[in-house]
This record gives structure tokens, C-alpha cells and sequence, in this order.
């Protein structure tokens, strides 16, 4: 439980204390924080994860209040299941837990997502992209999960 809080609530809380003052000083920045889906809603099986994200994104949206004025904006990206060894890592603990095939597992979060398929990190990118570039987004969570999580 510590780890996971360590890792995905208190390492984005300190890079945000240390990074805010220098972007106010130039009345410019842009912090963008990488959440999850499970930001949004609770997800099986991850319970410290899904509690760490949540907590992400409440920070996301507290800091971003705080700094509207500031040219500082905040937001987080909140993606589905990526393809990437994280995921793999996911499917063996499905596995472990449930008993299906490896294979199965990785079909069950594949129909997580509406398009039928795991998100690709350049999807990811552009999502990170668009929060650098567009100072009018702040205090966001950009879904990048293939229409999962409508909001």
C-alpha cells in the first residue's frame, strides 16, 4: 500500500511542490500528471492503485484552482490500459487472482475499452501533447480509454 501511495500520490505532490514556485516566478508552466482511468472509477483487483489515482486527480484539480491566475495550468491524463509491460504485469495478476489463461486476460481488458483494443502509448502522447499546448485547459482529467469513461 505505501509503495503504491509513494510511487503514484506523494512523488506527483512533491514534483508539483518543487516545480510550482520557478513556473509562478515566470507566470508560465504547465504540469501535467499522469493519472488512469481508475482515477474515475473503482477497478478490481487494485485497490491501493485505484485510491492512489483517485487521490492524483483530486490533487490535479486542487492545485490547478489554486494556480488559474498564476499562467500555471494542471492537468492529468487519464488513460485506459496502455500496451506496455505495466499492462503485461496487470494480465499476471489477473491471472494469479482469477485463473484464466494469460490470454483471456488480456481480452478482458482489451473489451474494457469500446474500441475493442488497449490504448497505444502515442495516444498517450498526444493527450500529454494537447495539455502542453492548449493554456486553456486546466484542472482536467483527458480520458484516453477508447470512450470508456465518458464525462
Amino acid at each position: 500500500w505505501q509503495h503504491v501511495m509513494d510511487l503514484n500520490l506523494n512523488a506527483p505532490f512533491r514534483c508539483l511542490r518543487r516545480a510550482v514556485p520557478s513556473m509562478k516566478e515566470r507566470g508560465y508552466g504547465r504540469i501535467i500528471v499522469m493519472a488512469s482511468v481508475a482515477s474515475k472509477r473503482g477497478e478490481p483487483y487494485i485497490a491501493a492503485y485505484t485510491a492512489a489515482k483517485h487521490g492524483v486527480l483530486g490533487l490535479v484539480r486542487a492545485a490547478a484552482a489554486e494556480l488559474a491566475t498564476t499562467g500555471v495550468t494542471v492537468n492529468a491524463v487519464c488513460p485506459a490500459y496502455v500496451d506496455t509491460p505495466m499492462t503485461d504485469f496487470s494480465v499476471a495478476s489477473i491471472v494469479e487472482k482469477t485463473g484464466r489463461t494469460p490470454e483471456e486476460a488480456r481480452r478482458f481488458l482489451e473489451r474494457k475499452q469500446p474500441i475493442g483494443r488497449l490504448i497505444t502509448v502515442d495516444e498517450v502522447a498526444e493527450a500529454v501533447w494537447f495539455c502542453v499546448v492548449n493554456g486553456g485547459v486546466t484542472g482536467q482529467g483527458i480520458n484516453v480509454d477508447g470512450g470508456a469513461h465518458q464525462s
